[in-house]
């Protein structure tokens, strides 16, 4: 059994269709607090930590933290990050190429725990060019709203734009599994993208 703590229920159904595609067996549990986001757009405060830290502890079996916002906390407290397995494959291809990973992200809360987690695979990696940012925050009203179409197509139409401007670009992350359905509409571009709910699930099913 996995248990996923999620901030959306949208990222739950995710990755039940995730499960159905590869790995039909596998028992999913899910826990979603959309509070935990709300909370930590100020930053995570010691009740908030607390909050998440008892609730990592509490569940039986390996715990998969949907959430980059939230990430690092629920990390401490023992679960597994979503975006890690992500970070370390971008920091692997910089690594063989020599350009910058292209971070790409919606929440301003998201920017600093993923840029953390990113830097230190790219440091374990021996890649020492600095990674770029595009922020993408005018668009988070469309996955709010359930737009989910409309937000991945002007969010790969953004990172289109950005790399078109940037072809040195070794590779893409987008940060936030809500940005996931972007990946496939960019398949044209000569550099891998990396989305991390596919990588994450089977990282924690070994």
């Amino acid at each position: 059994m996995i248990t996923l703590l999620h901030t959306a229920q949208a990222h739950a159904d995710t990755f039940d269709a995730l499960r159905d595609r590869i790995a039909p067996d596998a028992k999913l549990v899910h826990l979603v607090r959309p509070g935990f986001l709300d909370r930590a757009q100020g930053g995570i405060d010691t009740a908030l930590a607390g909050d998440i830290d008892a609730l990592v502890r509490a569940a039986t079996g390996p715990v998969l933290c949907t959430c980059t916002t939230i990430g690092a906390v629920a990390g401490d407290a023992g679960a597994i990050r979503i975006d890690a397995p992500m970070m370390q494959a971008a920091a692997q291809t910089a690594a063989q190429t020599g350009g910058p990973v292209l971070l790409v992200y919606c929440l301003d809360s998201t920017a600093a725990p993923s840029g953390d987690l990113l830097q230190s695979a790219l440091d374990v990696a021996g890649v020492t060019a600095p990674f770029q940012t595009l922020h993408l925050g005018r668009f988070w009203a469309l996955f709010q709203a359930g737009e989910h179409d409309a937000f991945r197509a002007v969010i790969a139409a953004a990172v289109k734009a950005y790399v078109k401007d940037h072809p040195d670009i070794s590779a893409v992350v987008l940060a936030q599994a809500s940005m996931a359905g972007a990946a496939t509409m960019l398949d044209d571009l000569s550099m891998p993208v990396f989305a991390s709910p596919e990588l994450a699930l089977r990282a924690v099913l070994g």
